[in-house]
């Protein structure tokens, strides 16, 4: 039953209360300058002291001349080393040696008159015990010591006594333990779900068996929901990813079969507009056929590691081919600001992929011209593509990067592109936890932005 979280703060709550009252409850009678009443030992040792005076005073007259001073001698002879003794007359008189303790010794006496039941009570670092009966001339008269006390309680507790606040704080930091383990008790296993549902966002569908075993009941059965989703996620991936081979394997058939057909009509009656245009359209069916399962494959294929690449090597065989292509095509190819050594986390194949892409597209579409250009900002790095071409309108320019979207202009009528390449552009940025957009090139053509967060790790 403690393994459920509702119970185990309800426990700790209890017994944190519990531990506060019982604290409140003792702490009055742990503290030792509170009046406290002697034990039979010291109440009897009192009692002999107080026989011996009272039996030497029977020898003093009470109507001689400064009787009071004979009492004071007797007293002498019975005091210890430290030791004050002072005897209140029936009257409230006090007689004594000790003159500057007469005003503590009176304050006791407020508390503690009662001879069948004497006490004491520490002040500072002396101690007055009594009162103990003495009779004298057919009167009761009062006896109290004044001595070092024997039991002096440290100056930090009396301190702590004196300052309900200070032992309040205390007392938080007594209980600070229990609500410590309990605040790790319900940290732990959220940080391991935090850090299991980050991996899940960077598509890493990994089952985590840990959280089903750490934590209270609510955590575990959290844990095991979690996993629960995962596997779900996972087979319907696997669906998915059977849907589109399997897709593949359907059209594909009766299209090498129109493709075979297309190929007998030609060499039956020869070249006509109507075969050729069956040709083209089958292969471009063809080619919308292989770009959708490149961006499936983009989307759920978790087997690419992510790992940290510094962009000038991560780039470089992408910006050399791009150079040689452009010379055998005979356009421009310029590189403005080369990739610096600055490191990105990302899945290095899909997004060189990705960027080889952009640039492909630019010499597909463009005149003459081509231009990259690498610009390191704070915390990331800005790639922009941009060429010569006809460019996209304004209001497509955040369309051009869903699947199947053709632009309403020549750029991809004339090509023959099936709308699918700057979308699996997108899911390789987006899985880098970048960003890409389209704008106006300053060339007259379109720009692709690239933006990719960069590490401090070399």
């Amino acid at each position: 039953m403690f393994d459920r979280l509702t119970i185990r703060i309800f426990t700790i709550f209890l017994l944190t209360i519990a531990f506060f009252l019982m604290l409140i409850m003792a702490l009055p009678n742990l503290d030792a300058r509170n009046l406290t009443y002697l034990a039979n030992k010291d109440k009897e040792a009192g009692n002999v002291l107080a026989n011996q005076i009272e039996k030497e005073l029977s020898n003093v007259p009470k109507d001689s001349f400064r009787w009071w001073m004979r009492f004071i001698v007797v007293m002498d002879g019975h005091q210890k080393p430290g030791q004050f003794l002072f005897i209140f007359t029936p009257n409230k008189q006090i007689i004594t040696a000790d003159t500057k303790n007469i005003d503590l010794v009176r304050n006791f006496s407020e508390k503690s008159n009662n001879v069948a039941d004497p006490a004491k009570k520490i002040y500072e670092s002396q101690e007055i015990i009594g009162p103990f009966l003495i009779h004298y001339a057919n009167e009761d008269y009062q006896l109290y010591l004044l001595q070092p006390a024997s039991d002096i309680q440290s100056q930090f507790v009396n301190l702590i006594f004196d300052h309900p606040f200070l032992l309040l704080t205390l007392t938080m930091l007594a209980s600070s333990p229990f609500l410590l383990w309990l605040s790790w008790s319900i940290a732990k296993p959220a940080r391991g779900l935090k850090l299991a549902a980050e991996q899940v966002a960077k598509g890493n569908l990994q089952q985590w068996p840990e959280l089903e075993k750490i934590g209270s009941y609510e955590y575990k059965a959290t844990g095991a929901s979690f996993n629960h989703m995962l596997r779900e996620l996972k087979r319907m991936q696997e669906l998915q990813q059977r849907l589109f081979s399997d897709i593949s394997h359907e059209l594909r058939t009766p299209l090498t079969r129109l493709q075979l057909a297309t190929s007998l009509l030609r060499r039956k009656q020869g070249e006509s507009n109507e075969v050729i245009r069956i040709n083209d359209e089958a292969l471009k069916l063809d080619a919308m056929i292989g770009e959708l399962l490149s961006l499936a494959r983009h989307q759920y294929d978790n087997n690419e590691v992510r790992n940290y690449h510094k962009l000038n090597v991560l780039f470089k065989n992408v910006l050399d081919n791009a150079t040689f292509e452009a010379e055998q095509i005979g356009k421009t190819f310029l590189i403005q600001n080369p990739p610096t050594n600055h490191v990105v986390l990302c899945y290095p194949t899909a997004l060189c992929s990705a960027l080889e892409n952009v640039i492909r597209n630019a010499f597909r579409y463009s005149k003459h011209q081509i231009v990259i250009n690498f610009i390191q900002q704070p915390q990331q790095m800005t790639i922009t593509i941009d060429d010569d071409g006809p460019g996209v309108a304004d209001n497509e320019l955040e369309q051009i990067f869903r699947p199947f979207y053709r632009t309403s202009e020549a750029r991809d009528r004339q090509t023959g592109g099936t709308g699918l390449g700057l979308a699996i552009v997108a899911n390789a940025i987006t899985r880098d936890h970048g960003t890409v957009k389209a704008q106006k090139s300053h060339l007259g053509g379109l720009r692709i932005v690239i933006v990719l967060p960069t590490s401090q790790k070399h």
